[in-house]
């Protein structure tokens, strides 16, 4: 598998592991930190719901960023959007680190949160894309699927960082300690990140399909109204196709350590342990998943995780209810790691191959973006609210996750299977 991994691959997942850092930094912080930080003292489920806001707001930054990065992406390159990506993100998680809390500046504390939190979803609004595919347009057509899923396994490296982390300064200081200043050490240690992130990324060169498009003089620099000629319904089912990694994501490495700690009544250590479990199998499960895909087809390796999860989806929420360490990571190891880097890995390797190489960019972020703000980006905030007006019971936030995931699988069915593709500078049109 190592001999078919390129260079490019190698330095876009190391990048994006750092990048990702910043962004899975903010997603736990806002379950275990900063409903206590940010915002006022009181009801501490008001408190969760407006923290988890401030999460959504990230999400709803993220297709602004990623049309206008990926307009850019496919018109300049993708290496130059992901540098900019870069800054935008390790700037505005280090300023995350300073800002000060409620009880010193009021109001104004959840403003500045809100505003670097929409830098932060430009950012990554153009992140993932610009890497999956500067990783899948290196690759040969035989290894592309693995290729253009690792970045996701630097996704995993980055957020198992950020959880370490944030789990190391939870554990080793007092509560008070952590509260007050521990967990801004975390943010602070972004901009140490994103140089590093900047110095490997110069050693990465430009992808090759989009040099030979953009040399050929008669091939035009698309606007993003082609994206929509040209790709027809292709675009609104990758969109639904798209839920599926977002639900069998933010609903267990987000939502459930709320759940854990408010309704289960179980400490916080549990539910962080089973993330940094789930992500530290990622590095293992999504290559792995790639390499499948290259040999079975997106399709179906896709459908097996979207499957999978809507069968798992009672199940979990029952685990979880236990307490039960163990049961608990069980739980997580199932959803957020198996099926969830099954629908990732096939995703990124279709997402490359779906749209002509140059609108490709634009494709790959406005399916994945638009649909990780309304659903990725609301899941905590609407599963918390579907839990308490169940008077604390999981049926309800479980059978609304179940419909999600049936409409994915639905969206993957319908979509062409793009394994056997030849791609080139500009490839054909797929039917």
């Amino acid at each position: 598998m190592r001999s078919r991994i390129n260079k490019a691959t190698v330095g876009a997942t190391v990048g994006t592991a750092l990048e990702w850092y910043d962004f899975s930094l903010y997603a736990t912080a806002s379950a275990v930190v900063f409903p206590a930080v940010f915002f006022p003292a009181g009801d501490p489920f008001v408190a969760t719901l407006a923290s988890f806001a401030t999460f959504a707001v990230g999400f709803f930054a993220r297709p602004v960023g990623g049309v206008i990065i990926g307009v850019l992406g496919d018109r300049y390159g993708r290496r130059q959007m992901l540098f900019l990506t870069l800054v935008l993100m390790g700037i505005a998680s280090t300023l995350i680190g300073i800002v000060p809390n409620y009880a010193t500046i009021g109001i104004a504390a959840p403003v500045l949160l809100i505003v670097l939190r929409i830098l932060q979803g430009v950012g990554a609004g153009g992140e993932y894309a610009g890497a999956t595919l500067l990783a899948a347009e290196h690759s040969k057509t035989a290894s592309r699927g693995l290729n253009a899923a690792l970045p996701g396994a630097g996704n995993a490296a980055g957020a198992l960082l950020a959880t370490g982390v944030l789990t190391l300064l939870n554990t080793t200081l007092s509560r008070e300690a952590f509260l007050s200043w521990g967990w801004r050490v975390a943010f602070l240690a972004s901009i140490l990140v994103c140089v590093a992130g900047i110095v490997i990324r110069l050693r990465v060169p430009e992808s090759p399909e989009f040099e030979g498009s953009k040399a050929d003089t008669e091939v035009p620099r698309v606007k993003l109204a082609e994206l929509f000629r040209s790709a027809g319904r292709r675009v609104p089912l990758a969109m639904l196709a798209s839920i599926g990694p977002n639900v069998a994501s933010y609903l267990p490495s987000v939502y459930a350590l709320t759940y854990l700690t408010s309704v289960v009544g179980a400490p916080e250590w549990i539910g962080l342990t089973g993330i940094l479990i789930g992500n530290l199998l990622k590095l293992m499960t999504i290559p792995i998943a790639g390499w499948l895909t290259d040999r079975l087809g997106r399709r179906p390796v896709f459908l097996a995780g979207a499957i999978g999860a809507v069968v798992l989806t009672y199940p979990f929420f029952f685990l979880l209810s236990t307490g039960t360490p163990i049961l608990i990571w069980i739980a997580l190891v199932l959803v957020f790691t198996l099926c969830n880097d099954a629908m990732l890995a096939a995703q990124s390797g279709f997402m490359s191959e779906l749209f002509d190489v140059r609108y490709r960019y634009t494709g790959v972020t406005f399916s994945r973006e638009i649909t990780g703000a309304l659903v990725g980006g609301t899941l905590p905030f609407v599963a918390a609210a579907l839990t308490e007006a169940a008077g604390g019971d999981y049926w309800l936030v479980a059978l609304y996750c179940l419909v999600l995931m049936v409409l994915a699988a639905v969206g993957m069915f319908f979509l062409p299977e793009t394994r056997r593709l030849v791609t080139s500078p500009v490839p054909a049109g797929i039917v």
